[in-house]
């Protein structure tokens, strides 16, 4: 695992060995980057980002390689805390950035606090924890954490579907590459990109 772009590009990262933790590969994060940039690989500087259900932070390790103001990393694994740690210490990056290490959706609570909008949401929850999809998605659509320009991307296996709408938040793009797919969100009425 490594990152791909940036300022940190083909540094490796490291993951946890025997945990349940499916970090984002190489190649899906690639595609991630390459939609969102759109051709612009400017476009990512200054944007807030939360990688939710972090795991390594590889998600959000990328953004920050790729100028990204600032990224909230969300995580409640102990040991999954200590490798975005370590992470972020072998790339020296010492700012831009939060660690929570708390269960979702309770840490939105102590996100709000600190007043952000995040321009980029990522979601990966362990593929076997379908439930915490619905939650957390409803929890983010009745948040103060995004806005109309935020998107929301969730990852997932091509053979579940996390769902169209949650509440005022309404999926307009899937990407799917192999068995996992990329469901993106906004909020506000069904448009097609």
């Amino acid at each position: 695992m490594r990152v791909i772009a940036g300022k940190y590009r083909s540094r490796p990262l490291r993951s946890l060995r025997g945990m349940d933790i499916r970090p984002t590969s190489d190649r899906l994060r690639e595609t991630l980057f390459n939609v969102l940039t759109a051709g612009n690989p400017e476009a990512l500087a200054g944007t807030i980002w939360l990688d939710l259900f972090a795991g390594t932070g590889a998600v959000g390790i990328e953004a920050l390689s790729r100028d990204a103001k600032e990224v909230h990393f969300v995580e409640s694994s102990g040991p999954a805390v200590q490798a975005i740690r370590k992470n972020l210490q072998s790339l020296g990056v010492v700012a831009g950035f939060s660690i929570v290490q708390q269960e979702l959706p309770k840490a939105f609570g102590r996100l709000q606090r600190d007043g952000f909008v995040a321009d980029v949401v990522f979601i990966d929850p362990p593929y076997q924890m379908k439930d915490a999809y619905t939650q957390t998605l409803n929890a983010l659509a009745e948040s103060s954490l995004i806005g109309a320009r935020s998107v929301v991307v969730a990852e997932h296996e091509k053979k579940f579907d996390p769902g169209e709408e949650f509440g005022p938040l309404h999926r307009f793009r899937t990407l799917v590459q192999g068995s996992t797919v990329l469901s993106f969100y906004r909020l506000g009425e069904r448009m097609e990109v």
